[in-house]
């Protein structure tokens, strides 16, 4: 079940006055591949999403791009805790609800609902990055901040679930953060059409440059073509 896309022109083209990056440098890039884990993925799961379901083979084929163009692969988790300062404030999370109950129990660190999914293609060398917000950035932890850190890279490709929670949120404070932003239409999804067509919305007019994953090795060659003709 793979989302229908629908981004206005319009839209495009004033998205692109803010993030417009036709040549990415992969040794300065990154995928940060987001939450693709059972539990949003496997179906009879809490969160279990076949539109997450689908996505993985564009996941896979964007860390195959990256990896090939000498760029790094983040993964992150989902993670929930009740140690302060990790643990969610309480009143975020009801835990009369048998729903959020559950949730809460299988996202914790080591239990088989938080671990990556197996359809994905995570390498010897990938951080994997648990993190406590939606957004990978306001992380009290700050695992992907700091595997960041040093590393030279400047732009981050955004790929995962849900498009209009964590991906739409770590991209925006990726974006507040100094760095360049792809986000992956066809490689992220949500629950619906309209949530996920919102995301991407919201996303491309201010946050990220939207593009498709059949376009990441066109970006790359684009930068190698600029650099062997200086």
């Amino acid at each position: 079940m793979v989302h229908s896309i629908e981004l206005p022109d319009w839209a495009v083209v004033r998205g692109r006055i803010h993030n417009d990056f036709p040549a990415l440098d992969g040794a300065r890039t990154a995928l940060v591949a987001i939450d693709m884990q059972t539990v949003f993925m496997e179906p009879g799961e809490v969160f279990g999403n076949p539109q997450a379901l689908d996505i993985a083979d564009k996941v896979n084929r964007a860390a195959h791009v990256v990896r090939a163009a000498g760029g790094k692969v983040y993964w992150t988790r989902q993670t929930t805790s009740a140690e302060p300062p990790l643990a969610m404030p309480a009143w975020q999370y009801d835990m009369t609800d048998t729903t959020v109950r559950t949730a809460v129990e299988v996202m914790r660190a080591g239990t088989p609902s938080h671990a990556i999914h197996p359809a994905m293609d995570v390498r010897d060398g990938d951080p994997v990055v648990d993190k406590y917000r939606y957004s990978a950035f306001m992380c009290p932890a700050q695992g992907l901040k700091s595997a960041l850190e040093g590393t030279g890279i400047d732009t981050l490709v955004i790929a995962g679930t849900l498009t209009n929670c964590c991906c739409e949120s770590t991209a925006r404070d990726a974006n507040m953060m100094g760095y360049k932003v792809v986000f992956l239409s066809d490689a992220t999804a949500t629950v619906t059409d309209e949530e996920h067509n919102a995301a991407l919305l919201n996303v491309c007019i201010m946050f990220a440059d939207v593009r498709r994953t059949d376009e990441l090795e066109g970006l790359f060659e684009a930068a190698r073509k600029a650099g062997a003709a200086v």
